[in-house]
């Protein structure tokens, strides 16, 4: 009888789309993924910690708090303290940090941090507009 599972060869194992992935979509083995220009600054595993990556948002920019839109090259910073998560962007290699309009949440475990920075940066760098 078939069990509904498909068989993935090594072949399309190795391919882009695999990822690591089954074909019933269940993580195969942990898969080591490079960095991607990301940065993690940790004071222990619950003490403040913050993810860095440089982005490229399109063309409507970041909203921040502080300043309106902002455009161009920027280093956004996903950043844990406290019980919650901040995101803040800072034109690349400036001084001066902004928060994100609207991304400040409660996030109960700290575990999460790596995801939530994930999904920012993918929500956030747009390079090709």
């Amino acid at each position: 009888m078939h069990s509904g599972k498909r068989v993935v060869t090594a072949a399309e194992e190795s391919g882009p789309a695999a990822a690591g992935m089954t074909a019933d979509g269940t993580a195969e083995t942990p898969a080591a993924v490079p960095g991607a220009g990301m940065v993690a600054d940790s004071g222990g595993a619950a003490g403040p910690q913050s993810r860095t990556a440089d982005i490229v948002p399109g063309p409507g920019g970041v909203m921040t708090d502080e300043v309106g839109v902002v455009t161009g090259d920027l280093t956004l910073r996903t950043e844990y303290a406290d019980g919650k998560v901040t995101l803040r962007v800072q034109y690349k290699d400036a001084d001066e940090w902004y928060v994100v309009t609207g991304a400040s949440v409660a996030l109960a475990d700290p575990a999460g941090l790596d995801a939530v920075h994930g999904v920012a940066v993918g929500l956030l760098n747009r390079p090709q507009g």
